[in-house]
Protein backbone atom coordinates (compact mmCIF):
# COMPACT_ATOMS: atom_id res chain seq x y z
CA UNK A 1 0.00 0.00 0.00
CA UNK A 2 1.05 3.59 -0.61
CA UNK A 3 0.47 6.24 2.05
CA UNK A 4 -1.76 9.13 1.01
CA UNK A 5 -1.13 11.49 3.93
CA UNK A 6 1.42 12.15 6.66
CA UNK A 7 0.64 13.75 9.98
CA UNK A 8 0.54 13.07 13.70
CA UNK A 9 -1.87 11.96 16.40
CA UNK A 10 -2.03 14.68 19.04
CA UNK A 11 -2.93 13.13 22.41
CA UNK A 12 -2.47 15.58 25.28
CA UNK A 13 1.20 16.54 25.16
CA UNK A 14 2.08 13.35 23.24
CA UNK A 15 2.62 13.53 19.47
CA UNK A 16 2.69 10.33 17.41
CA UNK A 17 3.85 10.73 13.78
CA UNK A 18 1.84 8.49 11.47
CA UNK A 19 1.16 7.66 7.82
CA UNK A 20 -2.36 7.29 6.46
CA UNK A 21 -3.47 4.51 4.09
CA UNK A 22 -6.85 3.72 2.51
CA UNK A 23 -8.20 0.68 4.35
CA UNK A 24 -10.77 -0.26 1.70
CA UNK A 25 -11.07 -0.42 -2.07
CA UNK A 26 -14.01 -0.82 -4.42
CA UNK A 27 -13.91 -3.90 -6.67
CA UNK A 28 -16.28 -2.52 -9.31
CA UNK A 29 -15.84 -3.47 -12.97
CA UNK A 30 -14.97 -0.16 -14.67
CA UNK A 31 -15.90 0.79 -18.22
CA UNK A 32 -14.86 3.46 -20.72
CA UNK A 33 -17.30 5.34 -22.88
CA UNK A 34 -16.58 4.37 -26.49
CA UNK A 35 -17.99 4.99 -29.95
CA UNK A 36 -20.28 2.03 -30.72
CA UNK A 37 -19.32 2.03 -34.41
CA UNK A 38 -15.55 1.64 -34.04
CA UNK A 39 -14.76 1.39 -30.29
CA UNK A 40 -12.93 4.71 -30.17
CA UNK A 41 -12.67 6.35 -26.75
CA UNK A 42 -14.98 9.31 -26.09
CA UNK A 43 -13.14 12.44 -24.96
CA UNK A 44 -14.48 15.61 -23.41
CA UNK A 45 -13.27 19.16 -23.78
CA UNK A 46 -13.49 21.93 -21.20
CA UNK A 47 -15.50 24.55 -23.04
CA UNK A 48 -16.71 27.90 -21.68
CA UNK A 49 -20.50 28.17 -21.86
CA UNK A 50 -20.29 31.90 -22.71
CA UNK A 51 -17.76 32.18 -25.53
CA UNK A 52 -17.61 28.51 -26.62
CA UNK A 53 -13.80 28.49 -26.39
CA UNK A 54 -11.82 25.55 -24.95
CA UNK A 55 -10.30 26.55 -21.61
CA UNK A 56 -6.88 25.25 -20.43
CA UNK A 57 -6.88 23.71 -16.94
CA UNK A 58 -4.61 26.50 -15.61
CA UNK A 59 -7.35 29.08 -16.32
CA UNK A 60 -10.06 27.21 -14.41
CA UNK A 61 -11.13 28.58 -11.01
CA UNK A 62 -13.67 27.33 -8.48
CA UNK A 63 -16.97 29.16 -8.47
CA UNK A 64 -19.86 29.11 -6.01
CA UNK A 65 -23.28 29.95 -7.44
CA UNK A 66 -25.48 32.13 -5.26
CA UNK A 67 -29.27 31.87 -5.10
CA UNK A 68 -29.44 34.93 -7.37
CA UNK A 69 -27.51 33.12 -10.09
CA UNK A 70 -24.35 35.16 -9.57
CA UNK A 71 -21.06 33.27 -9.23
CA UNK A 72 -18.40 33.96 -6.57
CA UNK A 73 -14.96 32.84 -7.75
CA UNK A 74 -12.35 31.52 -5.30
CA UNK A 75 -8.63 31.11 -5.95
CA UNK A 76 -6.04 28.83 -4.37
CA UNK A 77 -4.93 31.74 -2.20
CA UNK A 78 -8.45 32.02 -0.78
CA UNK A 79 -8.36 28.36 0.26
CA UNK A 80 -4.84 28.66 1.70
CA UNK A 81 -5.99 31.37 4.13
CA UNK A 82 -8.79 29.28 5.62
CA UNK A 83 -8.28 28.38 9.34
CA UNK A 84 -7.77 24.61 9.15
CA UNK A 85 -6.20 24.41 12.62
CA UNK A 86 -6.09 20.60 12.56
CA UNK A 87 -4.11 20.45 9.33
CA UNK A 88 -1.58 17.58 9.48
CA UNK A 89 -2.83 16.70 12.96
CA UNK A 90 -5.29 14.18 14.29
CA UNK A 91 -6.50 15.91 17.46
CA UNK A 92 -7.98 13.61 20.11
CA UNK A 93 -11.05 15.39 21.52
CA UNK A 94 -12.51 12.76 23.85
CA UNK A 95 -13.00 9.04 24.48
CA UNK A 96 -16.47 7.53 24.08
CA UNK A 97 -18.12 4.07 24.20
CA UNK A 98 -18.41 2.78 20.63
CA UNK A 99 -22.11 1.95 21.00
CA UNK A 100 -22.92 5.64 21.47
CA UNK A 101 -21.91 6.42 17.87
CA UNK A 102 -24.53 5.60 15.23
CA UNK A 103 -22.84 3.79 12.29
CA UNK A 104 -24.74 6.09 9.87
CA UNK A 105 -22.14 8.76 10.64
CA UNK A 106 -19.19 6.70 9.35
CA UNK A 107 -17.90 7.69 5.89
CA UNK A 108 -14.51 6.10 5.05
CA UNK A 109 -11.87 3.98 6.80
CA UNK A 110 -8.10 4.46 6.88
CA UNK A 111 -5.18 2.60 8.47
CA UNK A 112 -2.60 4.51 10.51
CA UNK A 113 1.00 3.29 10.53
CA UNK A 114 3.49 4.81 12.98
CA UNK A 115 6.71 6.38 11.78
CA UNK A 116 9.84 4.71 13.18
CA UNK A 117 10.26 7.26 16.01
CA UNK A 118 6.57 7.01 16.94
CA UNK A 119 6.26 3.24 17.35
CA UNK A 120 6.42 3.19 21.18
CA UNK A 121 3.80 5.91 21.90
CA UNK A 122 1.63 4.41 19.12
CA UNK A 123 1.66 0.97 20.77
CA UNK A 124 1.12 2.55 24.21
CA UNK A 125 -1.98 4.45 23.08
CA UNK A 126 -3.22 1.45 21.09
CA UNK A 127 -3.01 -0.94 24.04
CA UNK A 128 -4.52 1.58 26.47
CA UNK A 129 -7.42 2.31 24.11
CA UNK A 130 -8.06 -1.39 23.51
CA UNK A 131 -8.11 -2.14 27.24
CA UNK A 132 -10.48 0.77 27.91
CA UNK A 133 -13.11 -0.53 25.49
CA UNK A 134 -13.58 3.03 24.20
CA UNK A 135 -13.02 4.77 20.86
CA UNK A 136 -11.25 8.09 20.47
CA UNK A 137 -13.26 10.92 18.91
CA UNK A 138 -10.85 13.06 16.88
CA UNK A 139 -10.82 15.93 14.40
CA UNK A 140 -8.76 15.76 11.21
CA UNK A 141 -8.39 17.71 7.95
CA UNK A 142 -8.02 15.66 4.77
CA UNK A 143 -8.07 17.07 1.22
CA UNK A 144 -9.13 20.55 2.38
CA UNK A 145 -12.05 19.16 4.35
CA UNK A 146 -12.28 19.05 8.12
CA UNK A 147 -14.02 16.00 9.57
CA UNK A 148 -14.88 14.38 12.83
CA UNK A 149 -13.52 10.85 13.03
CA UNK A 150 -13.00 7.97 15.41
CA UNK A 151 -9.88 5.99 16.26
CA UNK A 152 -10.32 2.32 17.09
CA UNK A 153 -8.06 -0.73 17.06
CA UNK A 154 -8.36 -3.53 14.47
CA UNK A 155 -5.80 -6.36 14.21
CA UNK A 156 -3.26 -4.34 16.19
CA UNK A 157 -3.55 -1.27 13.94
CA UNK A 158 -5.33 2.05 14.45
CA UNK A 159 -8.28 2.54 12.11
CA UNK A 160 -9.32 6.13 11.45
CA UNK A 161 -12.98 6.31 10.39
CA UNK A 162 -14.05 9.71 9.11
CA UNK A 163 -17.57 10.80 10.03
CA UNK A 164 -20.29 12.96 8.55
CA UNK A 165 -21.34 16.11 10.35
CA UNK A 166 -24.81 16.00 11.95
CA UNK A 167 -26.31 18.32 9.30
CA UNK A 168 -25.13 15.89 6.58
CA UNK A 169 -27.38 13.07 7.84
CA UNK A 170 -30.89 13.30 6.41
CA UNK A 171 -33.95 12.92 8.62
CA UNK A 172 -36.06 9.83 7.94
CA UNK A 173 -39.32 11.70 7.32
CA UNK A 174 -41.78 9.20 5.79
CA UNK A 175 -45.56 9.22 5.79
CA UNK A 176 -45.98 5.67 7.13
CA UNK A 177 -44.36 6.73 10.43
CA UNK A 178 -47.47 8.81 11.14
CA UNK A 179 -49.87 5.97 10.29
CA UNK A 180 -51.35 3.66 12.90
CA UNK A 181 -50.18 0.28 11.55
CA UNK A 182 -51.50 -2.60 13.64
CA UNK A 183 -49.34 -5.71 14.15
CA UNK A 184 -50.97 -8.73 15.77
CA UNK A 185 -49.11 -10.46 18.66
CA UNK A 186 -49.02 -13.80 16.83
CA UNK A 187 -47.48 -12.13 13.76
CA UNK A 188 -44.83 -10.50 15.94
CA UNK A 189 -44.09 -13.83 17.64
CA UNK A 190 -43.75 -15.59 14.28
CA UNK A 191 -41.42 -12.84 13.00
CA UNK A 192 -39.28 -13.22 16.12
CA UNK A 193 -39.19 -16.98 15.53
CA UNK A 194 -37.94 -16.37 11.99
CA UNK A 195 -35.19 -14.09 13.31
CA UNK A 196 -34.11 -16.69 15.87
CA UNK A 197 -34.01 -19.38 13.17
CA UNK A 198 -31.70 -17.24 11.01
CA UNK A 199 -29.29 -16.17 13.78
CA UNK A 200 -25.65 -16.98 12.87
CA UNK A 201 -22.14 -15.66 13.42
CA UNK A 202 -21.13 -13.23 10.68
CA UNK A 203 -18.29 -14.43 8.45
CA UNK A 204 -17.64 -12.01 5.54
CA UNK A 205 -15.82 -14.77 3.63
CA UNK A 206 -19.11 -16.64 3.22
CA UNK A 207 -20.55 -13.87 1.04
CA UNK A 208 -19.61 -12.89 -2.52
CA UNK A 209 -20.51 -10.38 -5.21
CA UNK A 210 -22.39 -12.65 -7.62
CA UNK A 211 -23.21 -9.81 -10.01
CA UNK A 212 -19.58 -8.74 -10.40
CA UNK A 213 -18.47 -12.36 -10.93
CA UNK A 214 -21.13 -12.90 -13.61
CA UNK A 215 -20.22 -9.62 -15.32
CA UNK A 216 -16.53 -10.60 -15.35
CA UNK A 217 -17.43 -13.96 -16.93
CA UNK A 218 -19.38 -12.17 -19.68
CA UNK A 219 -16.39 -9.91 -20.40
CA UNK A 220 -13.96 -12.84 -20.51
CA UNK A 221 -16.30 -14.84 -22.75
CA UNK A 222 -16.68 -11.98 -25.22
CA UNK A 223 -12.91 -11.39 -25.21
CA UNK A 224 -12.36 -15.07 -26.05
CA UNK A 225 -15.09 -15.07 -28.71
CA UNK A 226 -17.17 -17.67 -26.88
CA UNK A 227 -20.92 -17.98 -26.83
CA UNK A 228 -22.46 -16.20 -23.86
CA UNK A 229 -24.96 -18.20 -21.83
CA UNK A 230 -27.19 -15.98 -19.72
CA UNK A 231 -27.44 -17.19 -16.11
CA UNK A 232 -30.85 -18.36 -14.96
CA UNK A 233 -32.66 -15.53 -13.24
CA UNK A 234 -33.84 -16.27 -9.69
CA UNK A 235 -37.56 -16.55 -9.17
CA UNK A 236 -39.04 -13.26 -8.06
CA UNK A 237 -41.07 -13.36 -4.89
CA UNK A 238 -44.60 -12.01 -4.93
CA UNK A 239 -46.11 -9.83 -2.23
CA UNK A 240 -47.50 -11.97 0.59
CA UNK A 241 -51.28 -12.24 0.64
CA UNK A 242 -51.37 -13.90 4.08
CA UNK A 243 -48.60 -12.48 6.26
CA UNK A 244 -48.80 -15.28 8.86
CA UNK A 245 -48.63 -17.98 6.16
CA UNK A 246 -45.64 -16.27 4.56
CA UNK A 247 -43.84 -16.01 7.92
CA UNK A 248 -44.59 -19.65 8.75
CA UNK A 249 -43.28 -20.80 5.37
CA UNK A 250 -40.18 -18.63 5.83
CA UNK A 251 -39.46 -20.24 9.21
CA UNK A 252 -39.76 -23.73 7.73
CA UNK A 253 -37.51 -22.82 4.79
CA UNK A 254 -34.91 -21.29 7.13
CA UNK A 255 -34.91 -24.42 9.31
CA UNK A 256 -34.40 -26.70 6.28
CA UNK A 257 -31.58 -24.50 4.97
CA UNK A 258 -29.85 -24.53 8.36
CA UNK A 259 -30.19 -28.31 8.64
CA UNK A 260 -28.74 -28.72 5.16
CA UNK A 261 -25.80 -26.43 6.00
CA UNK A 262 -25.12 -28.33 9.24
CA UNK A 263 -25.20 -31.68 7.40
CA UNK A 264 -22.79 -30.38 4.77
CA UNK A 265 -20.37 -29.24 7.47
CA UNK A 266 -20.51 -32.66 9.16
CA UNK A 267 -19.70 -34.38 5.87
CA UNK A 268 -16.86 -31.98 5.07
CA UNK A 269 -13.40 -33.65 5.21
CA UNK A 270 -11.15 -32.88 8.14
CA UNK A 271 -8.71 -30.04 7.60
CA UNK A 272 -5.89 -31.68 9.61
CA UNK A 273 -2.47 -31.08 8.14
CA UNK A 274 -0.29 -34.01 6.98
CA UNK A 275 2.18 -33.15 9.73
CA UNK A 276 -0.50 -33.53 12.40
CA UNK A 277 -1.74 -36.73 10.81
CA UNK A 278 1.79 -38.15 10.70
CA UNK A 279 2.40 -37.04 14.26
CA UNK A 280 -0.66 -38.88 15.54
CA UNK A 281 -0.06 -42.07 13.53
CA UNK A 282 2.83 -43.33 15.74
CA UNK A 283 0.74 -42.49 18.82
CA UNK A 284 -2.16 -44.56 17.52
CA UNK A 285 0.22 -47.36 16.58
CA UNK A 286 1.72 -47.25 20.07
CA UNK A 287 -1.75 -47.37 21.60
CA UNK A 288 -2.76 -50.36 19.47
CA UNK A 289 0.52 -52.27 19.91
CA UNK A 290 -0.36 -53.64 23.40
CA UNK A 291 -3.81 -54.57 22.06
CA UNK A 292 -2.24 -56.57 19.22
CA UNK A 293 0.24 -58.18 21.60
CA UNK A 294 -2.49 -59.20 24.05
CA UNK A 295 -4.59 -60.46 21.13
CA UNK A 296 -1.78 -62.71 19.88
CA UNK A 297 -1.14 -64.17 23.36
CA UNK A 298 -4.84 -64.98 23.87
CA UNK A 299 -4.94 -66.70 20.44
CA UNK A 300 -1.99 -68.90 21.43
CA UNK A 301 -3.64 -69.86 24.73
CA UNK A 302 -6.87 -70.78 22.96
CA UNK A 303 -4.98 -72.93 20.45
CA UNK A 304 -3.17 -74.76 23.27
CA UNK A 305 -6.45 -75.54 25.07
CA UNK A 306 -7.98 -76.84 21.84
CA UNK A 307 -4.97 -79.09 21.29
CA UNK A 308 -5.26 -80.62 24.77
CA UNK A 309 -8.96 -81.31 24.21
CA UNK A 310 -8.20 -83.16 20.94
CA UNK A 311 -5.58 -85.39 22.68
CA UNK A 312 -8.02 -86.31 25.45
CA UNK A 313 -10.70 -87.19 22.85
CA UNK A 314 -8.25 -89.57 21.06
CA UNK A 315 -7.40 -91.29 24.36
CA UNK A 316 -11.11 -91.88 25.16
CA UNK A 317 -11.63 -93.35 21.68
CA UNK A 318 -8.74 -95.86 22.13
CA UNK A 319 -10.03 -97.05 25.55
CA UNK A 320 -13.50 -97.68 24.13
CA UNK A 321 -12.05 -99.71 21.30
Amino acid sequence: MRSIWKGAISFGLVTIPVRLYSATEQKDVTFHQVHQADGGRIKYKRVCSLDGEEVPYSDIAKGYELATGEVVMLTEDDFAELPLTTSRRIDVLQFTPAEQIDPIYFAKSYYLEPEAQGAKPYVLLRDALERSGQVAVVKVALRQRESLATLRVRDGVFVLETMLWPDEVRTADFAFLEEDVEVRPQELKMAESLIETMVADFDPAEHRDAYREALQEVIEAKAAGKEIVAPEAPAEGRPAVDLMAALRASVEAAKKEREGTAAAKRKAPSKKTPEKARGKAPERAAEKAPERASGKSSDKAAAKVAGEEKKQEKRRTRRTA
